[in-house]
């Protein structure tokens, strides 16, 4: 291009098409057009995180009470399945695991008030053989 060729910087001339073409553009082009100012996102940005941060500590928190509620799953089991006893447990039938004197884990079908035993707990097994804890009510004897 030849310096005589070149046009003034305020002149908005489309050097592709060759035509001037400042009605045509989204943003104002002469020195009285309105200023453009950027959008200040720092609070939706703010609001955004924080948003996102809730709703992930949510869904984390959910997480770790179902993974603590597994590990005492696990325990529960590994327990049972290592305690002493002398019979085949039935499907659906309440046990309970005593520690003996010899501080070993046993269980038993005899209820945690007819004798003096550390109580450690009632344990229901279900069809998939695994023991699931049982809330005993203070006044019912199973």
């Amino acid at each position: 291009m030849k310096k005589e060729d070149k046009k003034p910087d305020l002149v908005v001339f489309n050097e592709e098409t060759q035509k001037y073409d400042a009605a045509l553009k989204p943003y104002g082009t002469s020195a009285s057009s309105p200023v453009i100012k950027p959008t200040n996102t720092a609070t939706w940005t703010a609001d955004g995180v924080r948003r996102t941060n809730k709703i992930l500590k949510g869904k984390f928190d959910e997480v770790r009470k179902e993974y603590e509620a597994l590990m005492e799953k696990f325990h529960y089991n590994d327990m049972l399945y290592n305690a002493k006893f002398g019979f085949e447990p039935i499907f659906g039938e309440i046990y309970h695991l005593y520690n003996n004197k010899k501080n070993e884990h046993f269980l038993s079908i005899i209820a945690p008030d007819q004798w003096d035993l550390e109580y450690l707990g009632s344990f229901r097994l279900n069809t998939d053989k695994m023991w699931e804890k049982v809330d005993l009510k203070p006044d019912t004897e199973e």
